[in-house]
């Protein structure tokens, strides 16, 4: 299973929108999806309710996971490079 980790770069952490753009790219992308927290257990990226209620803060650590397909690494690493940014620009 391909995984990266990435520090969230949004100053107010994956809030509602933060959140929900990744969670769009995620279902967007037609791949389950999971990031969790250092220590914490994956949550579904599709969920908003649930990545929001991880409470990731600003450069806080995330691992992504998502079942390996022809795609899965393409996906992960456009999922790492937006949340290193500042979605709430």
């Amino acid at each position: 299973m391909p995984q990266r980790t990435v520090a969230i770069g949004s100053p107010q952490g994956l809030h509602a929108r933060p959140a929900s753009l990744f969670v769009q790219a995620v279902n967007s992308s037609g791949l389950p999806v999971t990031v969790a927290r250092e220590g914490g257990d994956p949550v579904d990226a599709r969920s908003v309710l649930a990545v929001m209620a991880m409470g990731a803060k600003h450069g806080e650590t995330v691992t992504l996971a998502a079942e390996d397909s022809e795609t899965s690494d393409k996906v992960l690493d456009e999922l790492v490079e937006m949340l290193a940014t500042d979605l709430d620009a």
